[in-house]
């Protein structure tokens, strides 16, 4: 019977071996199901690549510039006032700690709180012995304010006669509102490039309830104030030997037309001045008949319209690089080995121009850094140009970038002889973000003659912020010798410009 107990304890023993090792058996079998379907995963992915296309990287072709020309833009001069990386030390660029301080000039609202009584007892007699102080940027909104002014009638008592003084200086008689107030709203308008119609909604929350057609005369009012001297600009501008110009869309609403009209507004400026003028249509004829007093050189992209202008031989062309730095920019996606070889070009001229102007240089001496610098990189260029253009389809934009320096290339490097001309009309293009923004904001303008008269608001503000005049403080100053009290101050329009207001220190 004993023996019989063990053989039982024995198989129940086995019996209960037998059960763990098939459950270890069934997670074995679990596992490796799992592996096989990350398997059959994988070898679909690996099937998928298998089937697509080999994209093979383009080879790189030989250069196909002259061994003497591509010597000599590998070699070429480095800026002087850029050290090599190799020779200069590396200065560790100075990181900016804690906040920055609020500017000192702003106007300060002090407060003091000083405690009448301890927060423990709730004794009163204290003495200082800390001064904590805090400073924040503060604002106050600008008030709208009325002016009243009392005139006094005085009757002499000699002989009798009544003596009454003249009102304060006004944009014109009977204005609604002071030279300052004038000011202010040309400022919203044509520096903030606030549309009126916000300008409208914001004065009627302080309380101000104007008319939409009472804002847009009093634009007019001072569109007319400073249109003598727009037209003075105007003049300067056709007297100087250099200019540069450019152009943009303006839409227009004319009388008894379905849809508003598609107009143009071009602007014409050098360093000191700024004019914009309206045109129905973008035509060459108006732009020859304007310019035609004018002897010098015009910096404006290659436009057909132009022709007539450099065809009297009065007005020498030059062109913008940063339109052909585009070109070749832009043909790096189908060319992108010779594309940006040819930018590299490009590159290192303007490297050249940046280190003159960080220099500096001015007159002769920008002209001798030019020719002396830039001038090889640009025959350097050209003949890389003719080495290249060969190989290339007629259809390719890298062709159309050849294409534009070969058809171009004496106004694009007009720059390099004459020091007053710049290598690019990216200034003037850049005072057409205010122009685009202002568009964006007020869709169209409400006539052919507010067209012109927003143009002589946008010119004031342009050549203000040329000149770096205050726009606000220039236009109070120029309504208040412009308006009611100008037989006053009798100054003629040439001492009533920006560059007037700048040289009085007003």
């Amino acid at each position: 019977m004993d023996e019989l107990e063990s053989l039982r304890e024995e198989n129940a023993a086995l019996r209960k071996q037998v059960a763990s090792l098939a459950m270890q058996v069934g997670g074995l079998l679990t596992q490796l199901a799992r592996l096989n379907e990350r398997v059959a995963e994988l070898l679909a992915v690996a099937q998928r690549k298998q089937r697509r296309p080999a994209v093979e990287k383009p080879a790189v072709p030989p250069p196909l510039v002259e061994p003497d020309a591509r010597r000599a833009f590998d070699e070429r001069p480095k800026p002087p006032d850029k050290p090599s990386e190799e020779s200069a030390p590396k200065k560790e660029k100075a990181r900016p700690t804690g906040r920055k301080s609020i500017p000192g000039h702003l106007e300060a609202e002090e407060h003091e709180l000083r405690p009448e009584a301890c927060g423990d007892c709730g004794a009163t007699s204290l003495d200082v012995v800390d001064d904590l102080r805090e400073e924040k940027l503060h604002v106050v909104k600008e008030h709208q304010r009325r002016r009243l002014v009392r005139r006094l009638t005085c009757r002499c008592r000699k002989c009798g006669a009544r003596t009454t003084l003249r009102s304060l200086p006004a944009p014109y008689e009977r204005s609604k509102v002071t030279c300052d107030w004038l000011a202010w709203l040309v400022y919203q308008k044509f520096w903030l490039l606030t549309p009126l119609d916000r300008i409208r909604r914001d004065l009627a929350e302080r309380g101000v309830p104007l008319a939409m057609s009472t804002l847009v005369t009093f634009i007019e009012r001072a569109a007319d104030l400073l249109g003598g001297i727009d037209g003075l600009h105007w003049k300067q501008l056709l007297s100087s030997s250099w200019m540069a110009t450019d152009g943009t869309g303006l839409k227009v609403i004319v009388p008894k037309l379905a849809a508003a009209h598609n107009g143009y507004v071009e602007l014409y400026r050098n360093r000191e001045v700024a004019v914009f003028q309206y045109e129905a249509d973008k035509a060459g004829v108006s732009v020859a008949a304007k310019l035609q007093p004018f002897r010098g050189t015009l910096t404006a992209d290659a436009e057909h319209r132009f022709n007539a202008v450099y065809a009297t031989g009065r007005v020498i062309e030059a062109g913008c690089n940063a339109h052909g730095r585009r070109k070749f920019r832009d043909a790096e996606d189908t060319q992108p080995i010779l594309a940006a070889e040819g930018g590299a070009f490009l590159g290192a001229i303007y490297g050249e121009e940046e280190a003159a102007q960080t220099l500096g240089l001015r007159g002769d001496a920008l002209r001798e850094h030019r020719q002396r610098r830039i001038r090889p990189i640009a025959d350097d260029f050209a003949r890389w140009r003719q080495a290249v253009a060969p190989t290339l389809l007629p259809s390719e934009p890298l062709t159309a970038a050849i294409r534009y320096y070969d058809n171009h290339g004496d106004a694009l490097f007009r720059f390099v002889d004459d020091p007053e001309v710049p290598i690019d009309n990216s200034p003037t293009e850049r005072e057409f973000q205010n122009v685009a923004k202002l568009r964006l904001n007020m869709l169209f303008a409400g006539s052919t003659e507010g067209a012109h008269r927003a143009c002589v608001l946008l010119g004031i503000v342009a050549t203000c912020r040329a000149q770096g005049v205050a726009v606000h403080r220039y236009l109070s100053w120029a309504f208040e010798r412009l308006g009611t009290h100008r037989d006053v101050f009798a100054l003629p329009l040439d001492q009533l410009t920006p560059a007037a207001f700048k040289a009085v220190g007003a």
